[in-house]
């Protein structure tokens, strides 16, 4: 099993999960992070460390949010990996929690979203 990033990093991107990530299965996009489900070990730290609760066990996804699962596994080949923790995006207290954030997604992620 593997932990998925979903919609509500978007325009947030903490990085507080990918500090406590022992073998550094995250990427870095534009708007958000993911995580490689190859890599990752299901060692279920990075879920707690998310300030904007957008980390969710592949069992546990939303049914609204299982494109993510594609997308991380997608993206994690395409994006760079980070191991570092960074400043978070510069609003990302007023992105917390709001609705509709897959828009924001850049154009190569949006097309999974078609797929769907």
């Amino acid at each position: 099993m593997t932990f998925v990033v979903g919609e509500n990093c978007i325009k947030c991107k903490y990085t507080d999960c990918v500090e406590v990530c022992p073998v550094d299965c995250f990427y870095e996009g534009p708007e958000f992070l993911v995580i490689n489900p190859d890599e990752c070990i299901d060692c279920a730290l990075c879920e707690p460390a998310c300030p904007a609760e957008a980390i969710f066990p592949e069992d546990e996804l939303p049914d609204d949010q299982q494109v993510f699962l594609k997308i991380n596994a997608r993206q994690a080949g395409r994006w760079p990996n980070i191991t570092e923790k960074k400043p978070p995006c510069p609003d990302a207290e007023q992105w917390e929690n709001q609705p509709d954030k897959r828009q924001h997604l850049p154009e190569d992620v949006l097309t999974l979203l078609d797929e769907q």
